[in-house]
């Protein structure tokens, strides 16, 4: 029989416990067992052990003496405590040491059945669990992806795709991983087909047909939250994927109460300048450029294509008739910024709204492009949401949340738009003009792979400005990344597997609007 683990039972009437270490060496495990401390700290130098079952109550030296022993040299090494006393105290300290769990004397053979396949069986159930009911659900959501979906039933799907994501990834099942993210291939080949047959109508058209987009975000989703006397923090995530926010969610939710979890729609392109702008202006793009011709700059003009968003803010506040609010823009794209917003965040608490625009998860992704160490760290998936959950549990955005979160006031909590990781290279050429952007495109005499794009021979009928006369945007579908075919090669091997934005797909597309308030 193959053995299911080693296990070392410390007990001084370890004679009387013959009939248990039966049942459980009857259950495929190997059993040491010894009557005193002393003798398991000299076996544990000699012998690796899974588990250690342990009597509180020893002569010579103690259970917890042991304990405590055992933690200094194998801080990992899981124990269970196995007492005659329910003393409070005892538990305490017990636990105090770090115990993986404990047992009341006289213990039941399947009690610590149950203890040993807890410690040691955990993650495998767990995952053997999580792999079942996707397997279960694997079908609903392929009838659900069959099934013409509309603007509110993909962002379900999607919902339910991020949700079996961050589930199988805890479980480490590749194979699993390996199906979902094919599911997820599939389910993007269709979104962008659906994308492209709605998308002209979105724009010209509004009703249940229609999904929110960035541009009726802050109107519909922020503005009736806005009062005078409480302070409201609308805070700008550039680039944060829906996942992003499904992992952030635990560490945020102990500060601050979750009222009202939404997601809305990214314009296209799916890019900072088209799709933060537009949120804060209220328009569309071609609607920026035709009011705020100074301030809207094209892709192949000269000069920043974000600095008037405090002005596209203020008009919209006019527009929506509240520039009586008091309100505070803080644009965040380094570490000096970070800090000096978490030093003076009380200070914004006398604002009726403060705005608040992070960059980090955006540089995270270009950076991720350009370094070879964070290729590394960020080599997928599930590692690239891990660095961004780490940068934000340590960053001075959590911190100021944290100093303020006892006071009376509301977190707004959204993006701009997300990222893709790109795998399918598609030759594009056009001339010196042409923009550079790797997930679209504009210029004039573009030529490309029509399977591999949406195109708009006239900007104007996806709400975006026309540069030149004779200008064509185009969006590359699913994990698409847009070449020129001069030095090829070079530059497929050096995108692929980057993580991209400014095209169709889920992940850039359908971004996370979320509101909070103090608990």
């Amino acid at each position: 029989m193959n053995t299911q683990g080693e296990i070392l039972w410390v007990d001084d009437e370890i004679e009387s416990l013959k009939s248990q270490i039966l049942f459980l060496t009857n259950k495929g495990y190997q059993v040491t067992p010894l009557s005193n401390g002393h003798d398991a700290l000299e076996l544990l130098k000699e012998k690796t052990v899974d588990v250690v079952l342990l009597d509180e109550s020893m002569p010579g030296i103690t259970g917890l003496e042991t304990l405590a022993q055992i933690k200094e040299i194998y801080p990992q090494l899981p124990v269970v405590m196995i007492t005659k006393n329910e003393a409070e105290n005892i538990m305490e300290d017990a636990l105090g040491s770090q115990i993986t769990d404990y047992l009341i004397k006289p213990v039941n053979p399947n009690q610590v059945l149950l203890s040993l396949k807890k410690i040691m069986d955990g993650k495998r159930l767990v995952s053997e669990k999580t792999n079942i009911a996707y397997q279960q659900d694997f079908r609903n959501l392929f009838m659900a992806l069959s099934n013409n979906p509309d603007h509110k039933e993909w962002m379900e799907l999607y919902k339910k795709l991020v949700y079996w994501e961050l589930e199988i990834s805890k479980s480490d099942s590749d194979d699993m991983m390996e199906v979902l993210q094919t599911q997820k291939t599939e389910a993007n080949t269709e979104f962008f087909k659906f994308v492209s047959k709605n998308y002209e109508n979105w724009i010209h058209q509004s009703g249940e047909n229609t999904p929110l987009l960035s541009h009726k975000v802050f109107e519909n989703k922020v503005a009736p939250y806005l009062k005078p006397g409480k302070p409201t923090f609308l805070i700008v995530i550039d680039n944060l994927r829906l996942d992003h926010w499904k992992a952030f969610k635990p560490i945020i939710t102990e500060y601050f109460k979750l009222v009202d979890e939404d997601m809305f729609y990214s314009i296209l392109p799916t890019a900072t300048q088209y799709c933060r702008n537009a949120m804060f202006a209220g328009m569309l793009p071609m609607d920026i450029a035709r009011l705020f011709p100074v301030e809207w700059k094209n892709d192949d003009e000269d000069g920043g294509k974000n600095l008037y968003e405090e002005v596209f803010l203020h008009n919209q506040l006019k527009h929506l008739g509240m520039n009586d609010l008091k309100t505070q823009y803080i644009k965040i794209t380094n570490n000096d910024d970070a800090k000096s917003m978490e030093d003076n965040i009380h200070n914004c608490l006398n604002n009726d709204l403060t705005v608040i625009v992070y960059n980090f998860v955006d540089m995270l992704s270009h950076a991720r492009t350009e370094m070879e160490v964070l290729k590394e760290l960020a080599g997928d998936e599930s590692s690239y949401r891990s660095l961004a959950v780490s940068w934000f549990e340590h960053s001075p955005l959590f911190r100021a949340l944290r100093r303020i979160a006892d006071k009376d006031i509301q977190v707004l909590l959204t993006t701009d738009h997300g990222s893709t990781r790109v795998k399918t290279p598609s030759k594009c050429v056009g001339d010196r003009n042409t923009t550079t952007n790797l997930r679209y495109k504009h210029g004039r005499n573009l030529q490309f792979e029509k399977k591999d794009v949406l195109s708009f021979r006239d900007p104007m009928m996806a709400g975006l400005q026309r540069p030149n006369v004779s200008s064509t945007f185009i969006f590359a579908k699913g994990d698409v990344f847009l070449c020129y075919p001069n030095n090829y090669n070079h530059y497929v091997n050096y995108y692929k597997n980057t993580f991209q934005h400014g095209g169709i797909s889920l992940e850039e597309m359908i971004v996370p609007v979320v509101r909070m308030e103090s608990k």
